[in-house]
């Protein structure tokens, strides 16, 4: 197995300090391959996707003004 150094700033260190029982490699390695898999599965779901990134970006917009229409509106 490969080692891989992971830097943290003191606060999140000192916390983990903390949990002394909690195997924090083990902790990394899941959180490692859960950002892989939900990559993999972004990357598959778009490969056939005829959606330019453009496209996203103007779509996303479309939904943050809807959302911020509705939300106005309530308030």
């Amino acid at each position: 197995m490969a080692n891989v150094s992971v830097s943290v700033p003191e606060e999140i260190r000192a916390k983990m300090a903390q949990f002394g029982f909690v195997n924090w490699s083990e902790v990394a390695r899941a959180a490692f391959a859960k950002k892989i898999r939900d990559l993999e599965f972004l990357e598959k779901f778009t490969s056939d996707s005829a959606m330019t990134e453009e496209d996203a970006l103007r779509l996303g917009a479309e939904v943050n003004r809807g959302l911020a229409k509705r939300l106005s509106k309530k308030a």
